[in-house]
C-alpha cells in the first residue's frame, strides 16, 4: 500500500490503551443493545409495545446512533493508531445526545407521575438514561487517538436534533400524542414553555458540542480539510 495514500496516523498500530477503549466500546455497545432489546421484550410479554411511540424516541433513536458509532469505533480502535475526522466528528454529535438524554431526564423526567400504563423494568432506563451516557462522555475525555475538530464543526450535532423535534412536533399536532411532556403545548405555560424547553435544549447540546471541540483541540494543531467528498 502506498503510505502517502493513508491519512496520517491511520497506518499505525494502536497502542495497548487505545485496543483496551476498542474492547470497552464494543462491549458498552452491547450493553446498550441489551438494554434496548430487553425493554422491547418485556413490553411485548405485557402486550404495551406499540414500535411507532417506541421508537419516535429521541432516548431509543440515539441509543441506537450510540450501538452503532460505539461499535464502530471499538473495531477501528483495535486496528488503527487514530480515528478518522468524520467518526470523531459523528461521535461529537452523539455525545451531546447522550448527555442532554441523561440531563433530560434526570432533571424532568425521572419523578414524573405514572400514567397507569405498564411500566417495564428499571434497569434498563438506568443505563441508557445514567450508565451509558456517563461511559460516553468518559470515553470522549480520556480515550486516546481522537483527532482535533474544526470548530465550524459545531453545527454537525444539531443536524440529527432539528429532523427530530420537527418529526416530534409535527406528530404531535396530528395525532396529539406528545413524545415528552415538554413538548406538549397542552401542558401548562403553552407554546411559549415548549419554546423555551427547545431553546434551553439546543443551547446546551451546543455547548456541549463547543466543550468537546474544545477538548479535542487542546495542544493540537487542527488537521488538514478532509479530502474532497469526505467533508
Amino acid at each position: 500500500m502506498n503510505s502517502a495514500a493513508v491519512p496520517a496516523g491511520l497506518d499505525d498500530s494502536p497502542s495497548p490503551l487505545r485496543r483496551m477503549v476498542g474492547v470497552l466500546r464494543i462491549l458498552l455497545a452491547v450493553l446498550v443493545l441489551a438494554a434496548i432489546v430487553t425493554q422491547i421484550t418485556d413490553q411485548i410479554l405485557n402486550d404495551a409495545f406499540d414500535p411507532a411511540a417506541y421508537f419516535g424516541f429521541f432516548t431509543i433513536q440515539s441509543s441506537l446512533m450510540n450501538v452503532v458509532v460505539l461499535f464502530v469505533g471499538g473495531v477501528l480502535a483495535l486496528r488503527v493508531a487514530a480515528e478518522p475526522e468524520l467518526l470523531a466528528r459523528v461521535r461529537m454529535s452523539t455525545l451531546a445526545y447522550a448527555v442532554i438524554t441523561g440531563v433530560v431526564y434526570n432533571l424532568l423526567l425521572r419523578n414524573q407521575p405514572a400514567d397507569g400504563t405498564f411500566v417495564g423494568l428499571d434497569w434498563p432506563n438506568e443505563v441508557l438514561h445514567v450508565w451509558a451516557p456517563a461511559l460516553i462522555l468518559l470515553d470522549w475525555l480520556l480515550a486516546p487517538g481522537r483527532p482535533a475538530l474544526a470548530w465550524k464543526r459545531i453545527w454537525f450535532a444539531l443536524i440529527y436534533p432539528l429532523a427530530w423535534l420537527a418529526y416530534a412536533l409535527l406528530r404531535g399536532t396530528f395525532t396529539d400524542w406528545w413524545t415528552y411532556p415538554f413538548l406538549n403545548p397542552g401542558e401548562p405555560g403553552g407554546w411559549p414553555s415548549v419554546v423555551l424547553y427547545i431553546l434551553v435544549i439546543a443551547v446546551v447540546i451546543v455547548g456541549i458540542s463547543a466543550i468537546a471541540i474544545g477538548l479535542s483541540r487542546l495542544g493540537r494543531r487542527t488537521p488538514p480539510e478532509l479530502q474532497p467528498g469526505l467533508a
